[in-house]
């Protein structure tokens, strides 16, 4: 069995995340690090809350080190006041508990990303989210696993209208044709086992061919695995 850590673990794809880990008999533990707790208890549970983020990094030092760390943590830029604060805390955080878990002797690195991400892009969005891939990348983690799903879809406690109204049209585009609503849209549950599953092949050696260090699944890859 391996154990784990995960931040973003009172989000819709974290909480996911958390509760599969919790059910799988392949996860020991499971270590979180949050603003706020995690509202499930367990005895396979370690949750660490604090709302002075930074904390996170050296409370990841002081456990024994997960063999594999998933990230779902996120923000938007009106909870953040603005896309600068947006980017410290994504960008910045991301990059300083990710490195703490690679010093800390974490073997795999699991992100969820964006289906926009690209470190080149004009978009500030996707400039950030491809960034943030881009540095995690190059901590040289034995495998880094990146998800890159489209529009997620769920229940979430926040409003996002934006999601609401492509969310909609998607149930229209999945009752013409639902090969197209899965390469455009993911539910978060499938998208959590998705990557939970990627992660324990990813520690076995067992990835798709061809990919050595960086392993990464776009949408329709994210509905094949996490359906398993």
């Amino acid at each position: 069995m391996a154990s784990a850590g995960l931040i973003g673990s009172t989000g819709l794809v974290g909480s996911h995340i958390l509760n599969s880990l919790l059910a799988s008999s392949a996860i020991s533990h499971v270590n979180t690090f949050s603003r706020r707790l995690p509202q499930v208890e367990s005895s396979k549970l370690t949750a660490f809350a604090s709302k002075e983020a930074p904390q996170w990094a050296s409370q990841i030092g002081n456990l024994p080190a997960p063999a594999l760390f998933f990230s779902s943590f996120g923000t938007t830029r009106s909870a953040a006041g603005g896309f600068e604060n947006q980017y410290n805390i994504e960008h910045g955080l991301h990059l300083e508990l990710a490195r703490a878990a690679k010093q800390a002797g974490s073997r795999i690195f699991v992100l969820i990303s964006s289906s926009h991400a690209n470190h080149q892009s004009s978009i500030p969005y996707a400039r950030m989210k491809g960034e943030i891939e881009e540095d995690i990348k190059g901590l040289d983690f034995e495998k880094t696993v990146i998800l890159r799903p489209g529009v997620v879809t769920g229940d979430r406690k926040e409003s996002r209208p934006a999601e609401t109204v492509a969310r909609y049209l998607l149930g229209a585009v999945g009752r013409v044709n639902t090969s197209w609503k899965d390469s455009l849209a993911q539910d978060a549950d499938v998208i959590a086992q998705a990557a939970i599953n990627a992660g324990l092949r990813a520690l076995k050696g067992d990835c798709a061919p061809g990919n050595q260090r960086v392993w990464i699944l776009d949408g329709r890859e994210i509905i094949e695995i996490g359906r398993r």
